[in-house]
């Protein structure tokens, strides 16, 4: 059994890695010698080997976003080389899965591994343990995926888990008991802290609600994930993609921003049309400051904005004026725009952004802070929304709905999360650490032709739906996620309020 270490970051000297490298060996060994393990492996006509890269945060969040799609810094990565499934080849090895020296020596390569030390180091502190034995975990963790063990869609992540520790105990790194004390100590003494120096109800310089309006497809969901920092609003390319009013709460030691997304303002063709125009004035008449969006690519402000705008005037709040989309047009072709707008109403404020690229964005915030009242803090200062985990997994599976359907069918769904089963590890801190999500929902469509293009040929549609769904759950919950959609038709549900009051489309009261 072979190991090569390529150390990128100066974070890990020549005597940890010496250490280090003597230690994977070790468990590699023990693991190929296993009985669950593929016999071929272990034969004795070749050497088996595998590549570890040690590298920086910055290199695996690039990493993580070329190969995973996953805008974040990880401890680990595994990139498996043989088609394997439980430590079992899928298929017989052929000659050109081997690599022939000069000697005539054969090497079976089964993958690399990218592991960043950076952190290793804080999750060895948070954990209680060494070093050492953080960064040998981490390893023996992508070996077993470099050999075919997984936890994904409900796979076993127990048994995994349990593999990972036999291996260490076998080469001398056991877990102690303290670990998960020491994990839960450290997370609960964060968070006391964070509500210690800033508990809801301090009074804060600048605090309140500011209320994102405009016409379909202009930006606010894509405006409102810049700045959260996290996918809370779903964004498409067909307009009145957001139903529902969604808060983004943007935190600061001296202000809280609690953002509200809403549907965009147009002529309402149905009940459930008509609860989204409603929804949309009905977070202006309730917010602090009240921020306009427009694109920037059209100088002439239609009846849209101009109702929008007569309605900002009445409630007599700050009114803002954000052009979405400029680094689309010239600077001297946004003139006019202003121009225009200027006459219809006294904006405090007239801010070009680009919500897309996130230019612009840090000053639109120092505005529409300095706009906002002193007053106590709503919110804990760790949260970013006030929508639940259920809430946003039925808008991300919407949105796949409208990426991948025609025109027709999108704005004739619905998502109705059934059930929604949360899984906890073993050395669970809080409800957070969790092992895996199960998820049952419906898709609501008004025909059945709409079901089975929904469905597709063989079921495919309404997996490719799902399988991107999934993914986009997975990144929000930092946690495995097993899928499961059903497709229902209720004729003309938008125009019947049994059905909007049960998917949550009710109007409220003045």
């Amino acid at each position: 059994m072979s190991i090569s270490i390529y150390n990128q970051t100066r974070s890990y000297s020549k005597e940890e890695e010496k250490a280090f490298s003597a230690r994977v060996s070790e468990a590699l060994a023990v693991l190929l010698s296993s009985s669950y393990i593929d016999k071929r492996l272990s034969s004795g006509d070749c050497d088996v080997s595998a590549d570890i890269k040690l590298v920086g945060s910055a290199a695996i969040k690039k990493l993580n976003a070329e190969h995973r799609g996953l805008d974040k810094v990880t401890d680990v990565l595994s990139f498996p080389v043989l088609d394997m499934v439980d430590g079992k080849l899928s298929s017989d090895l052929m000659p050109y899965d081997y690599s022939i020296d000069s000697k005539g020596k054969k090497t079976l390569m089964i993958g690399d591994v990218v592991i960043c030390p950076e952190c290793a180091k804080k999750q060895s502190e948070e954990y209680g343990h060494s070093m050492e034995r953080e960064m040998v975990f981490l390893a023996v963790h992508s070996f077993l995926h470099l050999l075919g063990f997984d936890h994904e869609n409900g796979r076993d992540e127990e048994k995994m888990f349990s593999i990972q520790e036999e291996i260490m105990q076998k080469i001398g790194l056991p877990r102690e008991a303290s670990e998960v004390s020491s994990k839960r100590e450290a997370k609960s003494s964060k968070a006391e802290s964070l509500e210690a120096e800033h508990p809801v109800g301090e009074i804060l310089p600048h605090c309140g609600y500011c209320a994102l309006i405009g016409r379909p497809n202009v930006g606010k969901s894509t405006l409102l994930n810049a700045i959260s920092g996290m996918k809370l609003a779903i964004v498409s390319h067909k307009p009145q993609t957001t139903r529902n009013n969604i808060s983004a709460i943007y935190n600061r030691d001296d202000a809280q921003v609690i953002f509200v997304d809403t549907p965009g303002i147009h002529r309402p063709e149905s009940k459930l049309s008509e609860f989204m125009v409603d929804s949309s004035f009905r977070a202006a008449k309730g917010a602090d400051v009240v921020v306009l969006i427009v694109d920037g690519r059209f100088s002439k402000p239609a009846n849209v904005e101009k109702k929008a705008v007569e309605t900002a005037k009445k409630l007599k709040k700050p009114l803002l004026l954000v052009v979405n989309k400029a680094d689309a047009v010239s600077k001297e072709s946004l003139l006019p725009l202003i121009a225009n707008y200027s006459a219809m109403a006294d904006f405090e404020e007239i801010i070009p952004i680009s919500a897309l690229k996130e230019d612009g964005i840090e000053e639109l915030m120092d505005v529409i802070i300095s706009k906002l009242p002193s007053q106590p803090r709503y919110f804990p200062i760790e949260e970013v929304t006030d929508q639940s985990e259920r809430e946003i997994s039925a808008e991300l599976i919407r949105e796949q709905i409208l990426h991948y359907t025609n025109e027709e069918i999108p704005h004739g769904t619905a998502v109705e999360i059934d059930s929604f089963e949360e899984e906890l590890k073993e050395d669970a801190v809080d409800s957070y650490d969790r092992s895996l999500i199960k998820i049952h929902a419906s898709i609501i469509c008004e025909k059945d032709s709409h079901k089975s293009i929904l469905l597709g040929k063989n079921g495919q549609m309404i997996k490719r739906i799902g399988t991107a769904a999934r993914q986009n759950i997975e990144k929000m919950t930092d946690c495995k996620v097993f899928l499961d959609l059903y497709v229902k038709v209720r004729k003309d549900w938008k125009n019947k309020p049994v059905f909007l009051n049960e998917f949550g489309y009710t109007k409220k009261d003045d």
